[in-house]
């Protein structure tokens, strides 16, 4: 049994619906786009009134339940124009579980900036924020700590998503509080700034009842131990997610100065810097930490802890994709300049993908040379400021790339392309192109899938697998790395959940949870005005050759459309 809470901030009216049963394994991207879409939010303006801020955790939150606290935050995209769920680690779904709410709701606009506290007897409260306006998120956290105490999560609005640029997600805590783990994409931060929420503070408590905990725990232990077995995990442990910077620049396929070339060095010839065997050992010399969770209870810990040569906490974590834009993207070729950026981008609350592909841009346009430091943190500097070229740069690549006429704007339905270039790697190609969610990876990523010699057919279906995987994930909390465990075992993860709600809940029905959501999704952004002809790849990637593989992009939108409509 838990809550689903409704939050009407224009009176500041609470509605409680108890959820049990069945009805408590809707969650996550399935249930953002069942609402969504139930209450007609396709048609109305991203950043008004109308439009719902949903936060939800999945039916383990608040256990140990290892990679199953990560949380889903959704409303209509004000940077794409149609449906978002951005997914997050850290302790806000944890908490969120601990105090049996399955869903917390924003509608409408607070009167005065607010902050809502919520206790654990169950309280909410609504709290004066004017204090806590214009601060960075590591000053706005250390006040909200010392006010609230540690036993707390926090979800942020930063200073960008307070103005309501539309490269704003929102940061919630980690398990150090640290206000550093982001649903960063689609602008979901810019959301949060137009209801004039600057902070959720939500109490820990403790595990929340189960059905059967015997059940549930046996389960825990039993997904432990086959993660604990796998390869792929083991090297996510070691390396994090940076070992994938190894993998795509021995390809040819990382982002590296605005995706006009896929190597940033021959590994023959210079040392690669941006990768996870590099960091790994510099790191650890230094005395960081190469193997941190995200969230409370996971066994993976592929995020870090990234020092400086003097020993100080730069940042946690450094990531690949923030290595690919916001570094080889940009020219940067050292970790320690990467870091620092992200250091900055993170106490502003700003997607480091959308950044560094912003940035790109103005390097492209020749407002910066790539690999220009300085140029790179004076950006970050004039986005905390709310000045006109702040506010520019905050709305996000095509923006920018449009106010600037630049011909090479590595953007999909308005949103930047995550680090791997579609024209080698092209099953995450083909999920970027179709996905409702703008280009995302995250919605069904391959990397290493051999895509050299295959029909489009053929990686159509790959994509569709990887992007149906995730879809389960997301709607039950779960992260994708765990998929090598989940994916085979979904009749272990429907014991646990009938453990837990006392439900008899069949594996069948998990997949087709994941399924659902993909459909729902489409029909979203269909209602919303999109077409076929917004899944096209930005027409650079098939005029232009990519170094060193000489590779064009032969995906178009009307033969992938054709091939995914049969899967659907």
């Amino acid at each position: 049994m838990r809550d689903s809470i409704d939050i009407r901030l224009d009176d500041q009216h609470i509605e409680r619906t108890t959820l049990t049963g069945e009805a408590l394994l809707s969650a996550g991207r399935h249930l953002i786009a069942q609402r969504l879409l139930e209450q007609n939010i396709a048609g109305v303006e991203p950043l008004s009134a109308e439009n719902p801020l949903i936060f939800s955790a999945g039916p383990f939150a608040g256990t140990n339940f290892s990679n199953a606290n990560r949380l889903s935050v959704g409303c209509k995209s004000p940077l794409t124009g149609g449906i978002k769920e951005a997914n997050s680690g850290g302790t806000f779904a944890f908490a969120m579980g601990q105090l049996q709410i399955a869903t917390l709701t924003l509608h409408g606009v607070a009167d005065d900036w607010v902050l809502i506290r919520i206790t654990k007897d169950g309280a909410i409260n609504f709290v004066d924020a004017s204090p806590y306006l214009g601060l960075g998120n590591v000053e706005c956290a250390r006040r909200l700590h010392e006010q609230y105490g540690d036993k707390i999560s926090l979800a942020l609005c930063g200073p960008v998503g307070e103005y309501q640029g539309l490269m704003a997600g929102i940061s919630f805590s980690d398990t150090d509080n640290r206000p550093s783990r982001l649903a960063a994409r689609g602008g979901v931060g810019a959301v949060m700034g137009s209801k004039k929420v600057k902070a959720i503070v939500m109490d820990k408590l403790k595990m929340p009842p189960l059905h059967d905990r015997k059940k549930v725990m046996g389960a825990v232990r039993e997904y432990g131990k086959q993660l604990d077995a796998g390869p792929v995990i083991q090297v996510l442990k070691s390396t994090g997610t940076a070992m994938v910077g190894d993998i795509t620049n021995y390809m040819g396929a990382m982002p590296v100065r605005n995706f006009s070339a896929g190597q940033l060095v021959d590994r023959e010839q210079e040392t690669f810097k941006l990768g996870g065997d590099y960091i790994r050992e510099l790191n650890t010399a230094r005395g960081g930490d190469t193997s941190h969770a995200c969230m409370p209870g996971c066994l993976i810990k592929c995020s870090n802890v990234y020092v400086d040569d003097s020993g100080r906490e730069l940042v946690s974590p450094l990531e690949y994709e923030t290595l690919g834009l916001l570094g080889s993207n940009c020219g940067l070729t050292d970790p320690d300049d990467v870091a620092r950026l992200n250091e900055t981008a993170n106490d502003l609350g700003i997607d480091s993908i959308e950044l560094g592909a912003t940035i790109g841009v103005l390097m492209e346009a020749g407002e910066g040379e790539f690999g220009d430091v300085a140029f790179m943190q004076r950006c970050l500097d004039e986005l905390y400021t709310d000045s006109e070229r702040g506010r520019l740069l905050a709305q996000g690549t095509a923006a920018v790339g449009k106010a600037l006429q630049v011909a090479r704007i590595p953007v999909i339905k308005n949103q930047a392309i995550s680090a791997y270039d579609p024209r080698l790697i092209e099953v995450t190609g083909i999920s970027m192109m179709l996905t409702a969610q703008g280009a995302d990876h995250t919605v069904g990523n391959a990397p290493t899938f051999p895509c050299e010699g295959e029909t489009v057919a053929t990686l159509v279906g790959e994509s569709y697998k990887m992007q149906l995987n995730s879809a389960v994930a997301d709607s039950l909390g779960l992260c994708i790395f765990g998929r090598t465990v989940t994916d085979p075992n979904l009749q272990l993860i429907a014991d646990a959940i009938n453990g837990a709600f006392g439900t008899a809940i069949a594996p069948a029905a998990i997949r087709e949870l994941g399924a659902e959501a993909l459909r729902l999704e489409k029909a979203f952004n269909r209602l919303a005005g999109f077409t076929e002809a917004d899944d096209e790849l930005p027409a650079f990637f098939h005029a232009e050759a990519l170094p060193p593989s000489g590779k064009t992009a032969r995906l178009n939108s009307a033969e992938v459309n054709q091939v995914m409509a049969g899967l659907l």
